[in-house]
């Protein structure tokens, strides 16, 4: 089981690494368009500032929050853009201040739960642990956008290995939502990290292997860059070569991905 303060100190360096980018902006940068289609850095902002106040009422009110994931659930295709189109009309500085207010609450609210706790979310509940690292998985893909945008180059850091593991973790998830049959076997992963070390995952005699850049792999599972564009990410079996084509970390439906950049190579 993770750590939860760890996991917990890990977000709390995405987002402010994250708030470093857009702290400073005036406000008309606040309207440049991201990578993903309709959403200005304000609506990547305020994605961030309702998913977590979703989080937090997961934390403190369970009953409310059922009630509130009911609503969603009656226009499953549509709600989260429609709840980062609502926020997106706050002003600037209002909406930072609003972000910064609810993931503080957040992390106090998710650092005062039990260890084993199961928290209800649009998916299957989640432990705390796995709560504050999907909350800094879509802060770290909301913050990929917000930095392309930007024209930002972000240095990894060792944070990735929370947004690697669940990459890992929801193989079979990719599979399912494309309405395939996950593969029996597990697979075998090894991603180079930022400080040079390698992560590990499956067994070391799997046949189905992936190898490349822990970046990269992220990138992809988050569905922040195309596959023709991490040309580090190798894969050996058709399951796993199909696995990298659908991969996804988040919940819901399949999402676009991006479009190629035409600079990278085919893995």
């Amino acid at each position: 089981m993770s750590d939860p303060g760890a996991v917990l100190a890990d977000l709390r360096a995405e987002s402010e690494e994250l708030d470093a980018l857009v702290a400073g902006l005036p406000a008309d940068r606040w309207a440049a368009p991201t990578p993903a289609e309709g959403w200005t850095i304000t609506h990547q902002i305020a994605h961030l500032a309702w998913t977590d106040r979703q989080a937090l009422l997961s934390a403190t009110d369970p009953e409310g929050f059922a009630r509130a994931a009911q609503e969603a659930f009656a226009a499953p295709l549509t709600f989260v853009d429609e709840a980062a189109e609502a926020g997106a009309r706050t002003p600037p500085a209002q909406l930072l201040d609003d972000w910064r207010d609810g993931r503080a609450r957040l992390q106090r609210a998710l650092a005062e739960r039990p260890t084993g706790e199961k928290l209800p979310w649009y998916g299957p509940p989640m432990s705390v642990a796995s709560m504050a690292t999907a909350r800094l998985m879509e802060t770290w893909a909301h913050g990929q956008d917000v930095a392309d945008a930007l024209g930002v180059t972000r240095a990894p850091t060792a944070r990735l290995r929370h947004i690697a593991r669940i990459g890992v973790r929801t193989r079979d998830f990719a599979y399912v939502t494309h309405h395939l049959t996950p593969p029996a076997e597990e697979f075998r992963v090894e991603l180079r990290a930022p400080d040079g070390s390698v992560w590990e995952y499956g067994p070391a005699e799997a046949a189905q292997r992936v190898t490349g850049e822990a970046l990269e792999f992220c990138l992809l599972v988050t569905q922040r860059a195309h596959r023709r564009d991490l040309p580090s990410l190798r894969a050996e079996g058709a399951d796993a070569e199909r696995w990298l084509g659908i991969a996804q970390a988040f919940a819901g439906p399949p999402g676009k991905g991006r479009a190629p950049s035409g600079k990278g190579t085919t893995a």
